[in-house]
């Protein structure tokens, strides 16, 4: 299948594609947390997702990661895309195993990643038939042949989606009615998900404000998302009708489309999930906006605190620190904030293989890069498994982790340390630089960070990795790369 159009037609990719249309329109994050939905209760992928995920424990972090490679994909720069598209494979190459029930999955059975590609595009048709706006045959044929150019860009060619519109839909029914299941990760979503949202990087500092605002509006999405999902998979899945949900998710797409008579350029997803996990003390420009709105956030929490009942049940806001000083976290804490990067309790490979996944997608590295890295931290997974795996059941519980009290900083993570500088020394001078160390850490080198001539020697970064891992200590660069949500 081409992926460029024919002479005279609007490529399949790029900017002016029908999908691309879609990234600024507010219903399609609806639109994206129901076909997740759908994805997840296909049984191969719910087991992948709650084995190697970090959707629970960092959901922001996997927003951004996901909307920077759908940028990719559906860029008009083929080389990017044929990067990105090797990257995923890669990336989707080293999740497999097998569900509670002892079946296999692999994330690169192509029947399954075809699967994908088809609750995108069937919740992208949805969604514009709920908000009042529903696609004509053409539309819906040409972004069709968009999203099997995607597939086709991922697996070398589209054969797993049938090739016409007509049978399309009745290969999407007969998925719905005989494969899904009311899975693990099709239940996080729809009620742990939202119930236990953690704040973005923006409202971080006001606990109370962000407990209030979720107590209201995760219950609504997961309403309007029940509501939403096909009748056979809700009744498959026993999935509870709410009264009124119809009728609230109809309204919550029409609103969103109403977006549409907005002046252009109004809503960037861009802008607003980057402003979301942007740090205020961050020093790119739009930080100034946000460390404003954090503090109206912070004066908003601490008014709805003395004026409702929630102060008596939820944590209060942390105070205003006079100065930005190095604490350190108790050992409960670091494994819940850095050590559990998929938030089932317990550090296992897939923690590790999180962390290495975020570090190679920060550095858009190639396949030998990627690798080193990956295998650096395999040893140090065998390492702390040797240290602190006393019961032998191939993981590491918080109490275990907690009663060795370990000094992380073994050989394997020193490797660690050693494989991550390489990487990020792109030019292999030996040193970091300021732009090198900003495409690792999103911003500038740090007041308390001791250079030479704006450089970052090797002994330096590793000290300072090694600090943060085994000292458990905050409020340094590897906190908004590794425990922040």
């Amino acid at each position: 299948m081409t992926t460029t159009g024919t002479a005279g037609e609007t490529p399949l990719f790029g900017p002016d594609s029908r999908f691309s249309g879609f990234f600024d329109d507010p219903r399609w994050a609806l639109a994206i947390i129901r076909a997740t939905v759908l994805e997840a209760a296909h049984p191969q992928i719910g087991a992948a997702l709650v084995d190697n995920s970090v959707f629970v424990a960092h959901p922001w972090r996997r927003l951004r990661n996901t909307f920077l490679s759908m940028r990719r994909m559906f860029g008009a720069d083929p080389a990017a895309r044929e990067r990105e598209a090797a990257r995923l494979n890669r990336l989707h190459a080293r999740m497999s195993g097998s569900d509670y029930r002892g079946r296999a999955y692999d994330a690169m059975d192509r029947a399954t990643r075809a699967w994908v590609v088809a609750t995108l595009f069937e919740s992208a048709v949805t969604m514009c038939r709920l908000s009042g706006q529903p696609l004509d045959q053409d539309t819906m044929e040409r972004m069709y042949a968009e999203y099997r150019s995607f597939l086709a860009a991922l697996d070398g060619d589209a054969s797993e989606l049938p090739e016409e519109l007509n049978d399309f839909w009745r290969y999407f029914d007969r998925v719905v009615e005989n494969e899904l299941e009311n899975t693990e990760a099709a239940r996080v979503i729809l009620y742990r998900l939202f119930d236990h949202l953690p704040a973005p990087a923006l409202l971080d500092g006001a606990p109370t404000l962000w407990a209030a605002g979720r107590a209201v509006v995760g219950p609504l999405l997961g309403a309007i998302t029940v509501a939403s999902l096909p009748e056979a998979y809700r009744r498959r899945a026993c999935l509870p009708e709410m009264p009124g949900a119809s009728t609230l998710m109809q309204g919550a797409y029409c609103a969103a489309g109403l977006a549409r008579f907005l002046p252009e350029g109004w809503i960037n997803a861009e802008s607003i999930i980057e402003a979301l996990s942007l740090s205020p003390d961050s020093d790119d420009p739009r930080a100034r906006t946000v460390a404003a709105l954090a503090a109206r956030m912070k004066r908003a929490s601490a008014l709805l605190r003395l004026l409702t009942p929630l102060s008596d049940v939820l944590h209060p806001d942390p105070a205003p620190s006079a100065g930005v000083g190095e604490s350190r976290r108790s050992a409960e804490e670091f494994f819940r904030k850095v050590l559990d990067q998929t938030g089932d309790g317990h550090l296992t490979w897939p923690d590790l293989a999180a962390m290495a996944r975020e570090l190679s997608t920060r550095l858009d590295l190639d396949e030998a890069e990627e690798t080193r890295l990956y295998d650096a931290f395999a040893a140090w997974w065998r390492e702390l498994q040797t240290a602190l795996d006393t019961d032998g059941d191939g993981r590491v519980s918080a109490e275990e982790y907690a009663a060795a009290v370990p000094s992380l900083a073994g050989p394997a993570l020193i490797r660690v340390a050693e494989v991550l500088f390489d990487a990020t020394d792109k030019d292999g001078n030996g040193t970091i630089d300021a732009d090198e160390y900003r495409t690792l850490f999103r911003t500038a080198f740090h007041r308390d960070l001791t250079t030479t001539d704006g450089v970052y020697s090797q002994s330096a970064f590793v000290s300072d990795f090694l600090s943060f891992m085994s000292g458990r200590r905050t409020n340094t660069a590897y906190d908004p790369l590794l425990a922040d949500a």
